[in-house]
């Protein structure tokens, strides 16, 4: 039997999602508790794989088991119960045998916090920028990047993907009461690849990148054209779409 299984994570204390050999991983901590729970060995496969300090607002992962879950809602109280206070698991759903969380998902969309005013609360939450940034001209650079599917500028080096062509649907920046957020949605992302693009947008709005050198930054499909990666805090994976 399959299921889906939704939740959301503080990724501070943790090397990203994927189990890693000598760091503790979201993917291990929630195989772990969930073992437990339903007392048989669990495997899970996420929708994505977030780097470390990275957090999910909204995260989907598939496992199998040899029998049905019965009592979904207690299921998932006594995983909350077990798992760390930076991990929430939210529901339980089965479904087709062959439904995959990765391969079978539509879009995916990640939101960028970042803040210009210095706040002891947001640090875990959002980038602190101290120089004053135009974010007017940062959407401006940010629509272009619809025009392309190529990313490799963006891109984190010598990984093992066949393409580094994604479909991007949304690029923008929005004010959400004291944060300033990049949401950008995309049928699949590469590795480091938000991260990349916001750093070099905010060169874009410092006034040391302009919009046209933005486009030939893209075009050059080089990453090392591109700004460096924003830190790791602000970035949270919020929706996966099926």
């Amino acid at each position: 039997m399959r299921y889906f299984i939704y939740f959301s994570y503080n990724g501070t204390n943790y090397h990203g999602w994927q189990i890693q050999p000598n760091a503790v991983s979201v993917q291990e901590t929630m195989e772990n508790a969930m073992s437990l729970v339903l007392r048989e060995p669990v495997q899970l496969t996420g929708a994505g794989r977030t780097d470390t300090g990275v957090h999910a607002k909204s995260m989907v992962a598939h496992f199998d088991v040899s029998k049905p879950i019965c009592g979904v809602a207690s299921v998932v109280s006594r995983l909350n119960s077990l798992l760390p206070y930076d991990i929430a698991v939210s529901d339980l759903r089965e479904v087709a045998a062959d439904a995959h969380s990765r391969f079978d998902a539509k879009s995916r969309t990640y939101k960028y916090y970042v803040t210009t005013c210095k706040n002891p609360f947001s640090k875990e939450c959002a980038a602190y920028i101290s120089y004053p940034l135009d974010f007017e001209l940062m959407n401006e650079a940010a629509k272009i990047l619809l025009e392309f599917t190529d990313f490799t500028s963006f891109s984190k080096l010598h990984t093992d993907v066949k393409t580094n062509d994604c479909d991007v649907m949304q690029a923008e920046w929005s004010r959400e009461g004291d944060y300033w957020v990049f949401t950008i949605k995309a049928n699949r992302f590469l590795r480091n690849m938000v991260r990349a693009i916001v750093g070099t947008l905010i060169e874009v709005g410092r006034g040391k990148v302009s919009v046209e050198r933005f486009r030939e930054i893209i075009e050059c499909k080089d990453r090392c054209k591109a700004g460096t990666s924003a830190p790791a805090q602000g970035l949270f994976l919020v929706d996966v779409e099926y």
